[in-house]
């Protein structure tokens, strides 16, 4: 397994070297618009891997090759850390994870609209404005800072007021789901809530969940199930609220591998 780091023409400017318990790649000199991340790996599985210092290690799944298109533009960069892909040194890393406990399956803070082959992944049918700090992949960052909204730490998933707003969360893999956790955006007066909300599995199977007007994690424990996506959809809106900007903060799939 290695990882490269592509410059806009697709040549390499940097290539991994085995390091520890993987692969580590060292780059020190900033990079530049186009530059992308690239990651092969022998076969698809769980994988430990950090693109940032800002952003961490995060287990993910990866398919045999994974692509990661470095935010660069500042308006790419509205739901990031200041400093994160930023300055004139980086280390990246990489390395084979044995199957891990009960933990949030949905967790990505590596996720945006262009990945490819590294999940999960968010996808919202609508995005406030097609800003970025109110994006899909916001919802499963695991940033719980829920009391401002429009600028970082305050990312969230905006739906612009679409009582027809869904998020579809693409796991790529199976997972045996055991627990639902939903954590509200809580920037009240300005914002409202959702008195329930559905997830419908990708086998049919709808979940409908009571809400109520809370800053922390609302949770939703379910009968254990094998599933390869789910879809966050029918969200209703606190009818006796006047703000019209319900938003959501995090999405929690709680289990193991299947």
């Amino acid at each position: 397994m290695h990882i490269v780091i592509l410059d806009k023409d697709e040549a390499v400017i940097r290539r991994s070297v085995e390091s520890g318990y993987g692969v580590a790649l060292v780059h020190p000199s900033p990079y530049n618009e186009g530059d992308q991340i690239v990651i092969h790996v022998r076969q698809s599985g769980l994988y430990q891997v950090q693109l940032d210092e800002a952003l961490g290690a995060h287990i993910v799944y990866l398919q045999q090759e994974a692509r990661y298109a470095i935010p660069l533009l500042p308006a790419l960069r509205t739901c990031y850390p200041a400093q994160a892909f930023m300055g004139s040194m980086h280390l990246l890393t990489l390395s084979k994870v044995e199957q891990p406990g009960r933990r949030n399956l949905a967790l990505n803070p590596y996720d945006h609209h262009h990945t490819i082959g590294l999940f999960p992944h968010a996808k919202a049918n609508v995005e406030t404005r097609g800003e970025m700090v109110f994006a899909a992949r916001n919802a499963i960052d695991g940033n719980f800072a829920n009391h401002s909204h429009g600028e970082y730490p305050f990312e969230s998933w905006g739906i612009n007021r679409d009582p027809k707003a869904e998020l579809r969360l693409d796991f790529g893999r199976p997972v045996r789901m055991d627990e639902i956790r939903l954590t509200l955006r809580a920037d009240w007066p300005h914002d409202s809530w959702w008195t329930q909300a559905s997830i419908t599995d990708n086998e049919g199977e709808t979940y409908r969940l009571p809400l109520k007007k809370e800053e922390l994690p609302q949770r939703f424990p379910i009968k254990a199930k094998v599933v390869t996506s789910i879809t966050l959809h029918d969200l209703k809106k606190a009818e006796d609220d006047p703000s019209p900007f319900p938003a959501l903060t995090q999405l929690e799939i709680w289990g193991v591998e299947a």
